[in-house]
């Protein structure tokens, strides 16, 4: 009988990749403390004492079963080099569940609470999609182009990640403009930072000795944290999630297709570590995914999980098992013991935004670059619904700034200002999923697909009739005048089938950028 094959917890290697993503992951936890804190306005008891053990929870549980399957399949197959896929806050839902689902609420109602209780409902939704994912990613992804699933995603990172970052880094240049060079010099242009040290740790100690130095800083919260530090255990939730559930129509709008995001994610995060030599079980992935993100919420967090970008990157600098089981457990440490407020009050904010100024850019950015260059129509058609909802937002806060609203200034008189209100809140209802239909409509028109250009058009109409999108609530006839404008499209590509077009020569064929013996 052979011998049992020894696995090694933790190796040097481990080392640089736990750095990597534990700067990661704390960064983005750092983020989410601050939209809960700055954005929704909720109490630092709510966030600290609630939210963020919840969040801490829902990390170390999927950090360290990725780990545990990372050791199994080291076991499995008698291999010292198998990596764990890594695990952490989903960025781009970070965002989007604070702007696009609690921030409407919040200014609708100025009750930041019912906020977090829609949020914690909505994640629960997200969850469970994610879970399906397990059964369904495939046939989702095998149906729908990808052009329309990057493109809804892109206008979502730069309206929603991006942008917001940007206005916050010019405020502070001397800070965020640091930060934005290393960032452009490390992750960009891939020089490597003084003794490996990992991008994301130089970031966050430059940014905090100048804003030290400069006065940006002050001693008075560092006392306060301490004054007020205190662990924190995690605590059911139950009742504000069921209350939250009784706006669960609108939610669905959006949850759906981030849902199907999150899974098509994690599915392609899996293909690419077997490209790099660890095959995983796609299905055990996805459902510890959802798993993590529905624990979260129960627990108090509206912030879903996600597996992440990076595996052979992290790999490639020698981490194995021990990164990602030491990011979970020293993440879950930061969270429960209460040291985040300290954190927040000795590292400047405006440090550590040009990072999501980045992972904005970087998902914008690929969804052009992963998809055929004739796409590229279909994937700005995508980011306009997104546009709409970030600027409905950017309105809805401003006239409630000024003690009004748009009901009450008039629609003519915005109109009259060149604000096309009524257009701009259509787009907004259900943005993600309008893009995404609208993307995948553009592509299969390109591609001239008229048969599923009929279906993914039919599917908008029933979808606006029933006031899932392009309507602030779910409802019969909720949007009848934009599900005929729909049904118009079908019209047009059935005709197509008439017409048969096919048989003449399509430029629009060819990718723009194909060299001229390309196109030859």
């Amino acid at each position: 009988m052979d011998k049992e094959f020894h696995v090694k917890l933790w190796v040097p290697g481990d080392w640089n990749a736990f750095f990597g993503l534990f700067s990661n992951v704390l960064t983005n936890v750092l983020v989410l403390s601050g939209l809960m804190l700055g954005v929704i306005k909720m109490p630092p008891a709510i966030v600290f004492g609630t939210i963020i053990p919840a969040v801490g929870i829902s990390l170390i549980v999927g950090n360290i079963y990725y780990a545990y399957m990372a050791m199994r399949l080291a076991k499995k197959e008698r291999r010292s080099d198998v990596a764990a896929i890594p695990y952490g806050p989903s960025v781009p839902h970070m965002f989007l569940v604070t702007f696009v689902i609690m921030l409407p609420v919040v200014l609708r109602t100025h009750d930041p609470m019912m906020a977090w209780r829609i949020g914690l409902a909505w994640v629960f939704i997200e969850g469970i999609i994610e879970l399906s994912g397990a059964f369904f990613a495939r046939i989702v992804r095998r149906f729908t182009p990808r052009a329309a699933m990057l493109g809804t995603l892109a206008g979502v990172s730069i309206a929603f990640i991006s942008m917001t970052p940007a206005f916050q880094m010019v405020e502070v240049p001397w800070i965020g403009f640091v930060s934005l060079g290393i960032i452009l010099i490390t992750w960009f242009g891939f020089v490597p930072m003084p003794w490996k040290a990992p991008g994301g740790l130089v970031i966050i100690l430059v940014g905090s000795a100048i804003g030290w130095a400069t006065g940006y800083m002050s001693p008075v919260g560092v006392v306060n944290a301490v004054s007020t530090f205190s662990p924190h255990m995690p605590s059911f939730n139950i009742k504000e999630l069921l209350m939250g559930m009784k706006d669960f129509g609108p939610l669905l709008a959006t949850a759906i297709p981030l849902g199907i995001y999150n899974f098509t994610e994690a599915m392609n995060n899996t293909e690419s570590a077997s490209a790099a030599g660890d095959e995983y079980n796609v299905s055990e992935i996805c459902l510890i995914d959802g798993l993590g993100s529905l624990v979260g919420a129960v627990l108090g967090s509206p912030f879903p999980t996600a597996t992440y970008i990076g595996h052979p990157g992290w790999k490639a600098m020698g981490g194995r098992i021990g990164y990602s089981f030491g990011t979970g457990v020293a993440i879950a440490a930061v969270c429960l013991l209460g040291i985040l407020p300290f954190v927040l009050a000795i590292i400047p904010l405006v440090a550590i935004l040009p990072i999501l100024l980045y992972i904005g850019l970087v998902i914008g950015a690929q969804a052009f670059q992963v998809t055929p260059s004739r796409h590229a129509p279909a994937v700005v058609l995508a980011l306009v619904p997104n546009f709409a909802s970030w600027g409905k937002n950017l309105i809805d806060g401003a006239l409630s700034a000024a003690n009004t609203s748009a009901n009450a200034v008039g629609y003519a008189a915005l109109n009259q200002a060149g604000v096309i209100y009524k257009g701009i809140e259509l787009l907004n209802g259900g943005a993600i999923l309008i893009g995404l239909l609208w993307a995948a409509i553009a592509v299969f028109a390109i591609d001239r697909k008229w048969i599923q250009g009929i279906i993914y058009s039919l599917i908008g109409a029933v979808l606006s009739f029933f006031g899932i999108i392009h309507s602030s609530q779910i409802m019969i006839a909720g949007a009848w005048e934009v599900a005929i404008g729909y049904l118009i499209l079908a019209a047009i590509f059935a005709l197509m089938i008439i017409v048969k077009p096919a048989d003449v020569p399509a430029p629009a064929m060819v990718d723009v950028g194909a060299s001229k013996e390309e196109e030859a």
